[in-house]
């Protein structure tokens, strides 16, 4: 039975150029802190449906808002919409105006953040990294394929197979095997960063290096030994970036966690006891 009562609310709001933006806002009756939970790249808001609610009803979190990056699942662009859809927007803008979303739930009350794979990266991306307590970052790292394994899968399925088909259709499938289907322009600037061995920090434009050293939010960095994306050399690559904030890394097994994790697997409901249970534990410590 749960300890605490969840409301549920689909809701919409826009980023700052104006892109409607798609979310789901879980409300609790508890007064713990509020978490926003940014997906990894191509993955939807519901695949962290259950990690919310368990956040509310087990652990008395005030809110947590799940939300879906532009070219996302429901965060599709309107027919009118005209500028190119950029992977470098879901930090940028999406990210900060999710913050703003649940921010209205209660203004200045604690938001801590959760991050998986780009996820993480947004931290530092979106500017508002101050209004974060705490931030918990699962599989996060750089895409360079260099540091992947079998580093030339993943080579292959980004470079020989989903930018080709970026440009024969203007959009990637999900059934490549990398999540949901993609508009091209945001699978091209992925792909590009992803064939540089310093990720998007060599991209001029994103200004990512000096954006990263501002960031002093303490972080959890969790690793998965099993992921072929997230590796020890992958994860070193995005947080040698964050020097500044204080940084825990914990690197966790198969045998561990009671089952196969990889990259994704970490929010399945069978992994609450495992590996939900010691990492909320530390976003509480606020």
């Amino acid at each position: 039975m749960s300890d605490y009562q969840v409301e549920r609310a689909e809701v919409e709001f826009r980023a700052p150029d104006g892109f409607p933006l798609h979310g789901t806002l879980m409300r609790g009756s508890g007064d713990g802190p509020m978490a926003l939970i940014s997906s990894a790249a191509a993955v939807p808001r519901g695949f962290y449906a259950r990690f919310a609610e368990h956040l509310i009803t087990v652990h008395g979190f005030r809110a947590a808002l799940t939300y879906d990056y532009r070219g996302v699942a429901s965060s599709q662009a309107p027919k009118s919409w005209r500028q190119p859809l950029l992977m470098r927007d879901w930090a940028h803008l999406d990210m900060p105006a999710a913050l703003e979303r649940l921010e209205l739930e209660a203004p200045e009350h604690p938001i801590v953040g959760v991050g998986q794979s780009f996820g993480g990266q947004v931290l530092a991306l979106g500017g508002r990294h101050e209004r974060f307590s705490r931030y918990l970052m699962v599989a996060t790292m750089t895409g360079y394929w260099g540091n992947t394994k079998p580093r030339f899968q993943v080579f292959s399925q980004m470079n020989l197979i989903g930018v080709p088909l970026a440009a024969l259709l203007g959009k990637v499938p999900g059934r490549i095997g990398l999540g949901q289907t993609l508009p091209g322009s945001i699978f091209r600037e992925w792909a590009r960063w992803g064939r540089h061995p310093e990720y998007f920090f060599a991209d001029e434009s994103m200004d990512a290096a000096r954006r990263f050293a501002e960031v002093k939010t303490p972080i959890l960095a969790i690793g998965l030994t099993d992921d072929p994306w997230g590796t020890p050399k992958a994860q070193h690559a995005l947080l040698k970036y964050y020097h500044r904030a204080p940084t825990e890394i914990r690197w966790i097994s198969p045998a561990e966690a009671g089952g196969r994790v990889g990259h994704l697997g970490f929010f399945r409901s069978a992994f609450k006891d495992t590996l939900w249970q010691p990492a909320i534990d530390w976003l509480k410590q606020i």
